[in-house]
């Protein structure tokens, strides 16, 4: 049975939500479920904007008959090819042969690794700044290439001012009834979930992200549709003033995150020395994630979050411990940049670990190291001690 939303006046959220789902992109762990954005537009011409997941495809199909009772559907717009906003695109068509897909020829080039037919019996080729108009509305279309896919556009309907973001603006989590952010609290719900989202599905792309800003800066925005998550259409500068610290690799919070890895609990004993001889020092902002037991797609984000990172860790076959190596390899991968580091290493007879962390922490972007390297060598004993008192001073220091 349909399920769909009313946006505007001739404008519909058509899409689905799936709770079900454990593991996004079998990669990132999920526990509160996932929303795909789709959007309906019943103009003189009737619009489709991206399709969804196979996951949710049959309330997707329920929703967009209804709205067309009957009709034909004359375009659908896609935006991003990846298979959680294209999969049902195949269906769709078949079942709508007379639909015309406007893309871009990146788009088109990019559908054709997806689809089994000739796209050239019913694509649309558009490029950027040409516009489409269907009736009252018009439609134009801005490049944002590797945000996150290399053929991304967002399409802006101008007489509404409403922008179709593809996955910027996304958020993890399905919608609790409503969609519109404004429903839901800034700080609790919204921040963290899309803090979350663009660390681990785009934050290696912090350029482009911000080349995709300047472009949305030069269009009268009323509403934004991204394709996962909640629709925005209220106090703009708040998400864009997240989306910009993030897209710049600058640090939400001037506070310290603490990784550790411990088999047996003394380098966790060093790591707790260190965030109570901080908090002495009025360090407020403080945060301590046993690797371990945390997932990657956990840590990255707080990483981001941070301004200092302490990376503790014991000596595992005269290299870091592997689950430390696997939340460094990470934070490699997706472009972490510009954070303060202190390295504390561990071993019962050679404690070497240290120089593996560095050896990482090097390859990242605008890296300072803060203080000494701290080096425990079986348990914490007063002249370790001493050593991390030192290092939380200089740590302290440098978040004046």
């Amino acid at each position: 049975m349909y399920c769909y939303t009313k946006i505007q006046e001739d404008m519909y959220w058509i899409g689905g939500n799936d709770r079900k789902l454990s593991m996004f992109e079998g990669a990132i762990p999920m526990t509160e479920g996932m929303a795909y954005n789709s959007y309906f537009i019943d103009d003189e011409k009737t619009v489709v904007l991206d399709t969804v997941d196979d996951s949710v495809v049959r309330v997707f199909d329920d929703n967009l008959d209804h709205l067309l009772n009957g009709r034909g559907l004359d375009y659908i717009i896609i935006n991003h090819v990846e298979p959680d906003h294209s999969a049902s695109l195949c269906e769709l068509v078949r079942r709508h042969p007379e639909t015309k897909i406007v893309a871009t020829s990146k788009i088109k080039n990019m559908l054709k690794n997806y689809v089994s037919w000739n796209l050239d019996d019913n694509f649309l080729q558009v490029e950027e700044g040409e516009e489409l108009s269907t009736g009252k509305h018009v439609f134009t279309f801005v490049n944002t290439p590797m945000v996150h896919w290399p053929e991304v556009m967002m399409t802006y309907e101008k007489t509404t001012g409403t922008l179709f973001s593809a996955d910027a603006f996304g958020i993890f989590g399905a919608h609790d009834g409503n969609i519109f952010a404004d429903c839901y609290d800034f700080d609790r719900d919204w921040l963290p979930a899309a803090r979350r989202y663009y660390t681990t599905i785009v934050g290696k792309f912090g350029k482009f992200t911000m080349g995709a800003l300047k472009k949305a800066s030069g269009l009268d925005i009323k509403m934004i549709c991204p394709l996962h998550g909640y629709i925005i259409r209220k106090d703009f500068e708040k998400y864009l003033a997240a989306y910009t610290a993030w897209g710049t690799y600058t640090a939400e919070e001037q506070g310290v995150l603490v990784l550790y890895a411990s088999p047996y609990g003394n380098t966790k004993n060093g790591a707790e020395i260190l965030a109570n001889e901080l908090a002495a020092k009025g360090v407020d902002k403080m945060k301590l994630i046993d690797v371990s037991h945390t997932d990657p797609m956990y840590i990255l984000p707080e990483v981001f979050r941070f301004s200092n990172l302490v990376i503790a860790t014991t000596t595992y076959n005269g290299d870091m411990f592997i689950k430390m190596e696997e939340a460094l390899t990470e934070l490699r991968s997706m472009g972490v940049s510009n954070k303060k580091v202190s390295i504390i290493q561990s071993g019962s007879w050679a404690p070497t670990a240290g120089k593996k962390v560095q050896e990482m922490t090097d390859q990242l972007t605008g890296t300072e190291y803060v203080g000494d390297m701290v080096t425990i060598k079986g348990t914490v004993k007063e002249d370790s001690r001493e050593a991390l008192v030192a290092l939380a001073d200089a740590i302290a220091e440098s978040l004046k």
